[in-house]
């Protein structure tokens, strides 16, 4: 049941977990928010008056800046979560302070009438911060995709609870009193606050360790902050801003008004305090009724709408229920036409019209968009606030009745109707001036706003910017018009085919529709298919590709296209044909991609990944053996493939690459194994227990993705606990080595174990991702590796408490904790580890222990062989500095292909003028460089010794070389690589080249020196 509700709502494992801990959260706050409110309305209203009401909201008015100061430097003085939590305490003592009183009040049989005014704002106060309390905190729990597959079931149980309370104050109010329902309050609120510290400690804690003890109070500010005046300045410049500040407090000027309506109607029909109170309950469950209701469409309403429409929508609807009001005020059924009124405007101003009013500040540049957008909801909250107050005090002065005052409501709303129209027309133009600094995301912010109206008078007027100079400005039109569409938009837009610019051509192919198109537009778009740049040929025939209707066209044209000379061209043209089912061109598709595959490089990229894309298994065999491909972009494109194709039998191949791949190639190998899915589930769990510790990685990782919460528990916890805790022996071996001084063979033993470390925790936190939160993680794992010790030590102390799983928090604790060689090592006898370690599940650390074993054996320190060994090879390449930075696998792959050669004294290894196919390292002996002037005379270069290199300069490109190598002295013992092993090293280890350039530079700087002094 579970599984189908989560898989419905398009949830992940990690939403329900938050989702679990953060419900309560909202609920028990929605039914203290709303209890507090239905609590000091009806105390203030029967107890005070409803006619003072207007003041109450102007004092308001007044205290919401220093309100605002207080919390500003509240927010300064505490880390985040600790200052999350006050506010919260605070709220609760607020309203807990205020119960007791009240209690005390009904059980003393006394009152203060003056007190009520104090009850109302300090309530009030809860209301407004709570409110917004929640909201912060789901965006800060929630990372940007995530809250917005949550938003809307917070938003759910917020008006659950609303609900429930409604239900309650109708309930209890009746029964026993306004007082009980407004104590009520403080305890939801404690019950929401035990979910509220744990969502805290467990999501926002580890988020904020950094911010919290990183950053300076200098840092947080970047750049000069502006004033108000700036602001003020820039604002009654801008018609747009204007329009926007115009329209947020007309809003909540009309909502307050509509407010004074309904309370004092309730308190003229309902005279009685606890029927007044029961009958607020009873409307504000209907009203979140109806806003949980108008939840399940606001969505779609909001993407086929747009916020300019939703805007407008609203304003009418207020027009027409302050107009119902204004009408039928003196009728019997005057209370039901307020009440309705004043829940649906509750629900659009709060619900619907505030994340709309976000859209406003999206033109504007991102350091000062919050500027604007704070200063603008101050000024905009002050002045509804007062506007509404100061209206409604026409009729607490008894200048106006309530039918009177409901007319000037009414042309409040038209006025509003004016401006949201207004503000809709000016969006425009505001989009197109702001389009030059904020292009990227425009497009997305015009389509909200804009909606997906197709007669919408906005889009016809973005015609006339398709000729703007700005190529910007273009582009943003053209992305707008083509999220329309509308093929009415046609003519004007194959009248662009001769643009100068490449990116304006593709655009308008993307802002295209061709549905219902004639022969003679396809003919004419058919001309972008010449096209000298070969994006805008592929953007034509995935438009063309669209075309059904006209499928015999559509076919002809798309079909020479597998002639191009671009393999993007012939890649879309492949897939287009499969689109429009052309059956009779699936021989030459067949034909296209055989030979895609076939030329290799960019070619056999595009073939890879048309037969992904089309996920044709025919060609599974052609595209493993690409595996073996010398090119890294080739690799990662058939790695990719076979993820897509699932080719499961495929898992220990990409497995054994994975080590010695490069990051490029390991994120697609890793993408392939978790695309392969349920089918390489198998495989990959064979080599969980793998001894190579980058293997381990991988599988581990693919497997936390694939795996559910249950069998990650169940099968990769133990897993990860158990390796973890062995690699705290494998730490044993360097200290034993160095013991025994075998210098080399403990450097390389400490590089493993610290390769050990890193792929295992690695993978610990890839199954602690899925078992907490992948965000959280990932913020925690930055804290714990920071290197400011206190941030470090806190983090430490949060995985502590056992984030995701406590078996898995305290076994990579205590491996962070750890460190190589540390002091339990140095009380073990040497002999003992070595004979342990001889049946560890790592190959190296095995071999190195066996090694280290038979020269201890021996009596040597240094046993002489007439040839070196693999692990030889190792502990030598590792000293070599052109290769100090690889893997012990790297280096065991170079050692593999490494031939040891012995020469005697004089032996020429390199001759000046000829062709050379090695590059040579010393291992034992020296060798002379020397080279000729043009004059014929010879000069010595440098004598090179142990762990030294030449021939690098020539042996990759063949070149005859320009130095003469000959050894003297003694013999000498080289390691040599061919120049074509070397090619592929160089390719696979980009650092290798590096290291190779700085050689050459090197040895071109002896030479000059040494011509310098033979001239």
């Amino acid at each position: 049941m579970q599984g189908s509700i989560q898989g419905w709502l398009g949830l992940r494992a990690e939403d329900m977990r938050k989702l679990w801990l953060m419900l309560p959260i909202f609920y028990f706050s929605g039914i203290a928010e709303s209890l507090n409110y239905t609590g000091f309305m009806a105390l203030f209203n029967q107890r005070f008056g409803v006619q003072y009401l207007p003041y109450v909201y102007i004092v308001e008015a007044a205290i919401m800046p220093l309100e605002g100061w207080l919390l500003a430097k509240l927010t300064d003085l505490l880390p985040k979560a600790k200052m999350m939590r006050t506010l919260y305490l605070i709220m609760i003592a607020v309203l807990l302070l205020n119960g007791v009183v009240l209690m005390a009040f009904k059980l003393g049989g006394v009152d203060f009438r003056y007190y009520y005014p104090i009850l109302f704002l300090s309530s009030n106060f809860v209301v407004r911060q709570l409110t917004l309390l929640l909201w912060s905190t789901a965006f800060d729990l929630c990372p940007t995709q995530q809250a917005k597959r949550l938003m809307p079931i917070f938003v759910a149980s917020t008006t659950t609870g609303g609900i429930t309370a409604g239900l309650i104050a109708n309930l209890i109010g009746s029964l026993f009193g306004t007082e009980t329902v407004y104590s009520l309050a403080p305890l939801m609120m404690v019950a929401g606050f035990i979910f509220f510290r744990k969502a805290l400690a467990r999501y926002l804690v580890p988020l904020t360790i950094k911010e919290d003890k990183g950053a300076q109070p200098s840092e947080a500010v970047q750049e000069e902050a502006h004033t108000s005046g700036y602001y003020v300045r820039h604002m009654f410049r801008n018609p747009f801003l204007l329009c926007a500040i115009a329209l947020m407090t007309f809003m909540p000027a009309i909502y307050f008004m509509m407010e004074y309506q309904y309370f004092t109607s309730a308190e003229l029909h309902f005279p009685d305090e606890r029927n007044l109170t029961s009958f607020y309950g009873m409307i504000t469950a209907i009203q979140f009724a109806f806003c949980l209701l108008l939840q399940t469409v606001a969505t779609r309403l909001m993407n086929w709408l747009g916020a300019s429409n939703m805007l407008l929508a609203i304003a009418i609807i207020f027009v027409g229920g302050f107009t119902l009001t204004a009408l039928f005020l003196d009728r019997t059924w005057a209370l039901m036409i307020v009440s309705g009124s004043y829940a649906v405007f509750y629900i659009l101003l709060y619900y619907i019209a505030e994340p709309c009013y976000q859209l406003f500040f999206k033109m504007m540049p991102i350091s000062q968009r919050d500027g604007y957008r704070y200063f603008a909801q101050g000024v905009a909250a002050s002045g509804g606030i007062l506007i509404g107050s100061l209206l409604s005090m026409l009729h607490s002065f008894g200048l106006a009745g309530l039918s009177p005052l409901a007319w000037v409501g009414v042309g409040l709303t038209v006025m509003l109707l004016i401006v949201a129209w207004l503000g809709r027309n000016l969006y425009i133009r505001e989009l197109v001036k702001s389009v030059q600094s904020l292009h990227a995301d425009l497009s997305e912010v015009a389509s909200s706003f804009l909606g997906g109206i197709r007669s919408s008078k906005a889009l016809t007027a973005m015609l006339d910017y398709l000729q703007h100079p700005n190529d910007y400005v273009r582009e943003l039109a053209l992305e707008v018009i083509g999220k329309a569409k509308d093929s009415v938009f046609l003519p004007h837009l194959i009248g662009m085919i001769d643009e100068a610019s490449s990116r304006i051509r593709i655009a308008v192919l993307r802002a295209m529709n061709l549905q219902g198109a004639t022969v003679q537009d396809l003919v004419q778009v058919a001309a972008f298919l010449e096209d000298e740049d070969p994006e805008v040929r592929a953007e034509c025939v995935r438009l063309i590709s669209k075309v059904t209707h006209l499928k015999s066209q559509s076919h002809f044209f798309i079909r020479v296209k597998l002639l191009d000379t671009h393999p993007k061209v012939v890649h879309e043209g492949v897939k287009a044909l499969y689109a429009l089912q052309s059956e009779e061109s699936y021989q030459a598709c067949d034909e296209a991609i055989i030979k895609m595959l076939d030329n290799g490089g960019e070619w056999a990229v595009y073939g890879c990944r048309t037969v992904a894309e089309l996920k044709l298994e025919s060609y599974a065999a052609w595209v493993l053996s690409l595996l073996d491909d010398h090119r890294p972009a080739v690799k990662v494109a058939a790695a990719h493939c076979i993820g897509r194709l699932q080719l499961a039998d495929a898992v220990p191949q990409l497995l054994a690459m994975y080590p010695l791949a490069d990051q490029e190639l390991r994120k697609s190998i890793l993408e392939a194994l978790i695309e392969m899915g349920q089918q390489g589930l198998p495989l990959l769990l064979e080599h969980a227990a793998h001894s190579n510790p980058y293997i381990w990685n991988a599988a581990v990782t693919a497997l936390s993705k694939l795996l559910d919460e249950v069998k990650v528990r169940s099968e990769l916890v133990e897993l990860c606990v158990a390796r973890m805790l062995a690699s705290s022996a494998e730490k044993a071996l360097p200290a034993a080595l160095q013991e025994l001084g075998m210098e080399g063979l403990a450097e390389l033993a400490e590089q493993r174990c610290q390769e050990l470390h890193h792929a295992l925790v690695d993978g610990a936190w890839s199954v602690m991702a899925r078992l907490a939160d992948e965000h959280v993680a990932a913020s925690l794992r930055e804290a714990v590796q920071d290197e400011n010790e206190e941030v470090r030590e806190n983090g430490l102390e949060v995985l502590a408490e056992g984030l995701g799983d406590r078996r898995l928090a305290a076994a990579l604790l205590e491996l962070l904790k750890q460190q190589p060689g540390n002091e339990r090592a140095a009380l073990l006898d040497p002999k003992d580890v070595l004979e342990t370690a001889k049946l560890w599940s790592d190959d190296w650390l095995r071999e190195i222990a066996r090694y280290a074993l038979d020269q201890w054996e021996s009596g040597q320190m240094k046993e002489e062989r007439k040839f070196l060994s693999m692990l030889d090879k190792v502990i030598f390449l590792k000293q070599v500095a052109l290769f100090a930075d690889l893997s012990v696998d790297e280096l065991g792959i170079i050692a593999g292909i490494a031939t040891e050669e012995v020469h005697p004294d004089l032996t020429y290894l390199l001759r000046r003028g000829q062709t050379n196919s090695k590059m040579y390292l010393i291992v034992e002996g020296h060798v002379e460089l020397s080279s000729e002037t043009g004059e014929g005379e010879a000069g010595t270069i440098g004598v090179l010794g142990p762990k030294q290199s030449f021939g690098e300069n020539t042996v990759l490109d063949g070149a005859p070389s320009s130095i003469t190598a000959q050894a003297i002295f003694d013999e000498v013992r080289v390691l040599s690589l061919q120049g074509e092993s070397l090619s592929r090293l160089v390719r696979l280890y980009p650092e290798i080249g590096i290291g190779l350039l700085h050689a050459s530079s090197a040895r071109v700087r002896l030479l000059e020196n040494m011509l310098l002094r033979m001239a």
